[in-house]
């Protein structure tokens, strides 16, 4: 009957050799040991024979044979100090390999984490599909229900949208885990919070300048290539003018990878150059159309 041997994992197998690295370390340090101590015994005979006053011949045999110790001592002692470093090395590569494991379990959560978003999100779909038929299958038009079915069905686009970045980032994030390069810090869509807003009507966007608009008494900044919350009236013109894009846009998914989602250099200052006033664009916009009217 053949039996098959187990394949020992990475990190088992640099278990395996920081063992042996160690057993030879013993071995040979316990070897030095030995010798250290003939090294005494030999110059202990060699010092009593030259203060007894021996003959040449003994001194010459006596220190002859003191030198021989010596020499194994000190190829001893450099193969200990080789050993040593082998075991450093050996240790080290089994805290790496243990590393990458704690990396790779790390990972797969990830993974895992996008994985079931995906898989739900098909029941959110159908869920509000649901909601929306229930409203637009009917023969009846009532304005309360007709603004609700218009409702779910842009938040049924911005779930989708939202599905789609987050498990990119996820797997991105899953990705860079592997490779020991991540800042796990957080993963967010900057701003995102605020689509819980019912004051402000919102759509998840991606900046590609840093952006400055009013909202009443607040004045919010975003810095470039950032996920926020636009205010739909302002989304025309910052689209128009190419200062934002959409989450699916090819362009977005690149900047994404090189950039994240969270902004560059943090929220932006006021005097910075680049900084874009969008009620400014939207005035200067709708100002050529007032004009006219009067005209």
């Amino acid at each position: 009957m053949l039996f098959f041997k187990r394949e020992l994992s990475p990190i088992e197998r640099f278990e395996v050799a920081l063992k042996d690295k160690l057993t030879a370390r013993r071995k040979l340090a316990e070897r030095l040991s030995v010798t250290d101590a003939e090294l005494a015994e030999k110059r202990t005979a060699a010092e009593q024979l030259a203060v007894a006053g021996a003959n040449n011949s003994r001194l010459d045999r006596a220190e002859a044979s003191m030198r021989a110790v010596e020499d194994r001592a000190k190829t001893l002692r450099a193969e200990l100090v080789e050993v040593d470093d082998q075991v450093a090395s050996a240790e080290r590569a089994l805290a790496d390999a243990k590393a990458q494991r704690d990396r790779d379990t790390l990972a797969d959560q990830i993974e895992a984490m996008a994985t079931a978003i995906e898989q739900a999100a098909p029941g959110f779909e159908s869920g509000a599909a649901a909601l929306v038929d229930a409203v637009t299958g009917s023969d009846l038009s009532i304005p309360e229900a007709t603004r609700f079915s218009s409702s779910v069905d842009a938040v049924r686009s911005e779930v989708r949208a939202a599905t789609d970045l987050i498990c990119w980032e996820l797997r991105s994030a899953a990705v860079r885990t592997r490779a020991g390069n991540a800042n796990l810090a957080s993963i967010t869509l900057s701003e995102s919070e605020q689509l819980a807003s019912t004051e402000v009507d919102r759509q998840l966007i991606y900046t590609l300048h840093p952006l400055r608009w009013r909202e009443g008494d607040e004045v919010r900044r975003v810095a470039a290539f950032a996920v926020v919350g636009l205010p739909k009236a302002l989304l025309p013109i910052a689209l128009q003018h190419q200062h934002v894009d959409h989450l699916n846009a090819r362009r977005v998914q690149t900047l994404m990878h090189l950039h994240g989602s969270a902004g560059q250099n943090g929220e932006p200052q006021d005097d910075d150059p680049q900084l874009v006033d969008l009620d400014a664009l939207l005035s200067d916009q709708q100002q050529p159309s007032a004009q006219a009217d009067v005209a």
